[in-house]
Parts: structure tokens; sequence; C-alpha cells
């Protein structure tokens, strides 16, 4: 398939700015996929693609995050393999059961959290309300059961395999509102989910000949960039910019679910 040389350089800026978002509050799939379909890929080959160029992203945002000690690492080793075992799971559902009849669920999940986070306090205010003596620090991996983690990573795993949507985003929303992680940490706590979910769906759709690697390869370098330089953006800005930034991924998610229920 011929995709022009301006398409493509637009494609790759979608990518860089699609990365940025992603690491900061997921969903790069608002961005990315409609600017594959508006190239003319056919929608089987914008999903495949953009899988492809998004393990890029998620993999240069986890690896950032890493850097800033914001990731917990005993979690991830149990959340990487779950949520590649639940994205597989997912894909596997999907000839089961039509996606669309999702599309109203997560529509009103969608809402719940966005009002949920609108009126959550910021980490700031939660340590003041604790008193102004300086506390000891808790180790990360003390803060949540591993098995709910394990839990909420296989679920919404399967749930990007199986439909996709919102799936970084949700996973953001679900470690900060279950473990009382600040939206900072839990962005990063996120990221390794993410990853294993885009790699499982890359090795699917790679096998069924659904990526167009001519395109998926320089929006790949570009989503590296993007995914690096938003995890950068997160760990400067903290947990007030994360809460912006999802919250414009949330509306924006609402919106375009919105326009799919009326098409």
């Amino acid at each position: 398939m011929h995709v022009s040389g301006w398409a493509t350089a637009g494609l790759v800026l979608a990518a860089l700015a699609a990365g940025m978002v992603d690491a900061v509050a997921g969903g790069s799939g608002v961005i990315a996929v409609p600017a594959l379909l508006a190239a003319g890929l056919p929608p089987h080959l914008a999903l495949g693609t953009n899988k492809a160029q998004g393990v890029f992203g998620t993999c240069a945002s986890t690896v950032r995050y890493a850097r800033a000690g914001l990731l917990d690492a005993a979690r991830a080793r149990i959340t990487f393999p779950l949520g590649l075992a639940g994205s597989l799971a997912g894909a596997a559902l999907v000839l089961l059961v039509p996606g669309a009849t999702l599309r109203p669920v997560v529509l009103v999940l969608l809402v719940v959290v966005a009002l949920a986070l609108a009126a959550r306090p910021s980490a700031g205010t939660m340590m003041r309300a604790v008193g102004s003596a300086p506390a000891v620090r808790e180790p990360i991996g003390a803060r949540a059961p591993r098995a709910a983690a394990g839990a909420v990573a296989l679920v919404l795993g399967a749930y990007d395999g199986f439909f996709g949507p919102g799936a970084g985003t949700f996973l953001i929303l679900a470690f900060a509102f279950l473990f009382h992680l600040p939206l900072q940490r839990a962005s990063a706590d996120a990221k390794p989910v993410n990853f294993a979910s885009n790699l499982a769906a890359l090795a699917l759709f790679s096998a069924r000949g659904a990526v167009l690697w001519k395109i998926a390869l320089p929006m790949a370098a570009a989503q590296f960039a993007g995914g690096w330089i938003g995890a950068h953006l997160a760990v400067r800005g903290g947990d007030r910019l994360v809460r912006i930034v999802v919250l414009v991924v949330v509306l924006a998610l609402v919106a375009k679910l919105a326009a799919d229920l009326r098409s």
C-alpha cells in the first residue's frame, strides 16, 4: 500500500504527540488511530500499525519512569507477564463477542472516572491532611497487595486485547484509586502493563500480516521519542500535570466513543 511522503510526515508528528500523551495519561490511540485512518489505511492495518509503533512509546516511558525511581520493579515483575497473558486472552475473545457491545459500558465508566478524578484530592492536599511533620517514606512495593495489582493487569490487559480504547487511562486510574497512589506513580506503574499488552497485540497483528512496517518504523522512532519526553514531563510536572492530561484524555475518549455510538 502506498502512503505519500507528506502523509508519512504527518503520521510521524502524530506518533510523537501520541507518545507524549500516552506516557503521561494513556490514550495514544485517540491520536494515532484516527491519523492512520485519515492517511488511507484500512481499519485492520491501522490498528496493527498503531500497536507496532505504540510498543516503542510504552517501552521508552517505562524506562524513563524506572530511571526516575517512580516504577515499582517488584510489582512490574508481576503485572508485566499478567498483562501479556490478559492481552492474548482478550484478543482471542474478539472472535466470540463483538467489541461494539462494550462501547456504552466503557462510555459510562469513563464519565464516572472523570468525575471521580476531578473530585479526588491532589497528592499535596492529601499530604497536608495528615499533618506537616515529615513522614518516613514507605517502600513502593508495600503500598498494595501484589495479587491485586496482578488482577488489575490481567483484567485490563484482557480489555486492551479485546477492545482497547482508554486501556492505558483505566490502568492509571485503577492504580491511583485502588492502591491510593499519586497519579504520577500510578502512571509509572501502568506502563509495564501497557508495554506488555501492546507487545502481545503486535505479535498477533504481525502474524496476520496486519502491520504496515514502512509506516510503523518511522512512527515507532517518533513514539519512542514522544514516550521519553512525555514521561520526563510527568516526572518533572508531578501529580498536577498528570491529573490535567488524564482529564483531557478521558474527555477526548468520551467524545470519540459517543461519536462512534451515533455512527
